[in-house]
């Protein structure tokens, strides 16, 4: 039976609180029962060195089930239990999933799902090599989700630093890159975790007040939600310690408007994604949107303008994507970014530049100036083919109130006149009641069609 060291330090931690969901506390003893009773269910349901799915939401039983899985060799495929059907089958079939998994107070569900073993190379060799891996899908929001397969080893290995026992909420999805990264960094250093019911503004509020929330790891999106809501006017957050952010390009604006809010809270850029996990950062200051990589061994380059890195907790490779790794082992990011006296900065993904007759257009540039506008609440740009210059800039907004397309198109000409070069300043406007924010907190930047809830109109002057 494989035993991670984490499992030591939960003996270690033992009556200390590791979960609280939905009003009830849960202790690392508890947990250990769990994962105990659990294992000798899939022992006895002959679910040893297969791939399997993980289908749940994220609660205390799905960490248990997740461990136990890892204990029994597995490589595991976590996946949104809210996901609609044809898209987890989606992700079975790439996984190549033998039996599908779900986890609750009962212990453990377990449905076969496909006979024979796993065909894929880097499947094959896990299983082979009797270690526990586990496949990450990417959020797909540029185009298809793309399957990482991990060593669990490896990716596990940077926990081992004892670091600080917060009071956390894992604010990202249990199959998200960031937050399988809270969960193994609070549960290594004895924390707690403090499970949400829903992710609004008001819910994240209230459960910082109650429990005393010291950590709230969040994306950039769900910062500037939080503040347009006000939410944070009803409740004591005087708790908390440190946000940090990541997934996308943080808004100046936001940045700005979150420390003059919260000025006793440090803010810390993260940096990472589900092939390489996520690296321990350091940002230069609260207020800057420059970080340097503070890893273990891990490494970074910039070549021809896109972020390069090399370190021991990257992925295996891709199961249904070419080989993203340089020959001599450095992972393209896919990441614009320039370095700036030993700091970096990221501009965007490099498959959503737009390029205006040669000229490059980042989309959280001209974001971060039209979100600065008092009648816009939320916008999302990104790009429409045109015959002169190859590709348009395209703003989609949602109104804080009703205003005429024309009045609309006419402010946002003003207010850009003098922040950004005429190339860059949106040439399509579409005005939509739909929210511009995934089900990860990240921004839509798809334009919408004008029949779903919007209306468009061209900006030219």
């Amino acid at each position: 039976m494989y035993r991670s060291f984490l499992l030591d330090r939960f003996e270690e931690f033992g009556p200390r609180t590791a979960f609280v969901w939905r009003g009830t506390e849960y202790s690392y003893e508890w947990l250990l029962d769990c994962i105990a009773r659990m294992s000798e269910q899939l022992w006895a349901a002959d679910i040893e060195r297969k791939v399997v799915s993980l289908e749940e939401e994220y609660s205390p039983y799905a960490v248990a089930a997740l461990f136990a899985l890892f204990g029994s060799r597995c490589i595991v495929l976590p996946l949104d239990n809210k996901l609609v059907e044809n898209k987890i089958r989606e992700y079975l079939k790439i996984g190549e999933a033998q039996a599908r998994i779900r986890a609750g107070e009962g212990g453990l569900s377990v449905r076969p799902h496909r006979d024979g073993r796993a065909a894929h190379p880097l499947l094959a060799s896990l299983l082979m090599e009797g270690a526990p891996g586990l496949v990450l899908f990417s959020s797909g929001s540029t185009g298809k989700s793309k399957a990482a397969v991990h060593h669990v080893d490896r990716l596990l290995a940077k926990y081992r630093r004892i670091g600080t026992a917060r009071r956390t909420i894992p604010f990202m999805m249990f199959d998200h890159i960031g937050g399988m990264n809270t969960l193994l960094q609070t549960l290594a250093n004895g924390g707690s975790l403090y499970m949400l019911q829903d992710r609004s503004p008001a819910e994240v509020c209230r459960v910082i007040e109650q429990y005393r929330v010291e950590a709230l790891p969040v994306s950039p999106t769900f910062m500037n939600l939080l503040l347009l809501s006000e939410a944070y006017k009803e409740f004591d957050l005087s708790s908390l310690q440190v946000v940090s952010y990541g997934s996308e390009v943080m808004p100046e604006s936001t940045l700005a408007a979150w420390n003059a809010l919260f000025p006793g809270v440090r803010t810390v850029q993260a940096y990472g994604m589900s092939e390489i996990g996520i690296l321990r950062t350091k940002s230069k200051s609260t207020d800057s949107l420059l970080f340097s990589i503070n890893e273990d061994g891990a490494q970074y380059r910039i070549v021809d303008g896109m972020l390069e890195v090399k370190t021991a907790t990257a992925m295996l490779g891709y199961l249904n994507a070419p080989d993203p790794f340089t020959e001599d082992g450095w992972l393209r990011t896919g990441d614009e970014a320039v370095a700036e006296g030993g700091y970096i900065r990221i501009l965007g993904r490099r498959s959503e530049i737009i390029n205006v007759g040669g000229e490059k257009v980042y989309p959280a540039e001209v974001e971060n100036v039209l979100q600065q506008l008092d009648c816009i609440e939320e916008v999302a740009v990104g790009a429409e083919p045109s015959g002169i210059t190859g590709q348009m800039v395209t703003a989609t907004v949602r109104l804080r109130e009703e205003l005429p397309l024309r009045e609309l198109r006419r402010r946002i000409w003003a207010y850009c006149a003098d922040k950004l070069p005429a190339y860059k300043i949106p040439q399509k406007i579409v005005v939509t009641t739909e929210s511009l924010t995934s089900s990860r907190m990240k921004k839509i930047r798809t334009p919408l069609p004008e029949a779903e809830g919007g209306r468009a109109e061209p900006a030219v002057r």
